[in-house]
């Protein structure tokens, strides 16, 4: 039987579900100009002030010339009987399978279709070799394995530009493509604490990032300055390029996850190399369970053993003291890891005790805390835009710790006065035995 929206002889009405990244490459790829489907709303979820916004004419194009509607994800019952929507297209990721098949029996209980789509349909070619590099959870250790990778490359004399998943939660217009080669770029952009996180300890290497929306204009300019483009994922999601080497993270803290969790569970399975992070400090037997997964679900992967050892420069301003930890805000929040490396290393060096943040917590971090219960003594630097990034100065104030640790990718004294000393704590990946990247990378792209 013909579907119903053709029978009215009118395009396929559709929301796509999404968190400002997936959902905007998706609709540019597939839906923008095809015929047979009217995007006539997204959803918003896991960023805060993302909906009440409209995705902009300029990046919409001809079809929908007053752009499109940014609505919260909890409307959806409603939002598909108002629109008239034929089909919910679910365009997020790191979350489990069952938040996906309730977002699926929400949609198909207010009428609608249900739709996810895959590396087919939204994976660009690149003229030049793709080095994948994700995970199947968010905080499994994907930025330190992207810095390993473009370390090996440059040593193997290539010209490496990293294009990072999206994180667009400004201006769109002005984000359409984005290029960092300097802080003063950062400040340009008025990035925000989770894109820096992810920039940062690039341009210190002195790595071009790209960014931004389009990333088919965005792939195409990379592609002038790189003789390898390096894909830098976010969350657990899949590639938005096609890859020639597909670099997978798991992690042995969150055994079981890696089928568990979507997409996490399709990177896995389209994995060239599986790199088991965090061996130094996992429990071997949760290394052996994720190492069974990996060759049972993946057989021809091959598997990489590492840690992500962590430095923590001055350390002695920890010991016997009250110290505020301070870890990365996704891998908290919905990555849902209760702490990080730098409560390892307040324990480490000695802290008389981790301060619950809790009590001190402002405006949206509170609601940060509210949201996610899992939380106790860390907290996560959420600094989606100005007025959270002030809030969480004002948690930290509040706090009055005797020292703070900083384990988030970003240099907060950058942003944030610290009235109290400070330990930054760091972490790159190291390899254990063989092989190790450099003999995959040289194998795989014949270098």
């Amino acid at each position: 039987m013909s579907d119903r929206s053709e029978r009215d002889g009118r395009p396929r009405r559709v929301i796509i579900l999404g968190a400002a990244g997936r959902d905007f490459h998706n609709f540019n790829v597939f839906f923008r100009d095809n015929p047979h489907y009217e995007v006539v709303a997204f959803t918003a979820t896991q960023i805060p002030d993302i909906e009440g916004r409209k995705y902009p004419p300029e990046l919409a194009g001809e079809r929908y010339p007053k752009g499109i509607p940014i609505e919260p994800e909890e409307r959806l019952p409603d939002l598909v009987r108002e629109y008239g929507a034929d089909v919910c297209v679910f365009a997020y990721s790191d979350v489990s399978h069952q938040h996906v098949m309730d977002r699926a029996s929400v949609a198909m209980a207010a009428g609608a279709s249900f739709m996810l789509l895959g590396p087919k349909d939204t994976m660009l070619k690149s003229e030049k070799p793709v080095i994948s590099i994700t995970a199947v959870r968010t905080g499994a250790g994907k930025s330190q394995t992207t810095r390993r990778v473009t370390d090996v490359l440059k040593k193997l004399g290539k010209r490496v530009v990293v294009v990072r998943h999206p994180m667009p939660y400004g201006d769109l217009t002005k984000q359409i493509v984005q290029r960092f080669a300097s802080f003063e770029d950062l400040d340009k952009y008025e990035c925000t604490i989770e894109e820096r996180e992810e920039y940062e300890p690039h341009l210190r290497r002195g790595n071009v990032v790209y960014a931004g929306v389009d990333y088919e204009k965005i792939l195409r300019e990379a592609e002038g300055e790189a003789d390898v483009v390096v894909w830098d994922g976010g969350n657990n999601d899949f590639p938005f390029f096609r890859p020639n080497l597909a670099i997978v993270v798991v992690d042995p803290h969150r055994p079981g996850h890696e089928l568990t969790y979507y997409p996490g569970a399709v990177n896995l399975r389209l994995a060239d190399v599986v790199v088991i992070n965090k061996v130094d400090t996992a429990d071997p037997k949760n290394v052996a369970i994720v190492k069974e997964n990996v060759q049972k679900h993946n057989p021809g992967a091959q598997i990489i053993e590492a840690a992500s050892p962590i430095t923590v420069e001055n350390p002695d301003v920890i010991k016997g003291k009250r110290v505020l930890v301070i870890e990365d805000g996704p891998t908290l929040t919905h990555g849902e890891m209760a702490y990080g490396a730098g409560a390892i290393a307040a324990q480490k060096y000695g802290a008389k005790e981790l301060i619950d943040p809790r009590p001190f917590a402002v405006d949206s971090i509170k609601e940060t805390f509210e949201k996610y219960l899992h939380l106790e003594t860390i907290l996560p630097a959420m600094g989606y835009g100005e007025e959270q990034i002030r809030d969480l100065a004002e948690t930290i104030q509040r706090a009055d710790a005797e020292a703070v640790v900083i384990a988030t990718p970003v240099d907060l004294t950058r942003l944030i006065e610290f009235r109290v000393p400070t330990a930054r704590v760091t972490y790159e990946l190291e390899e254990k035995g063989s092989p190790t990247l450099e003999d995959v990378i040289r194998e795989k792209l014949g270098l």
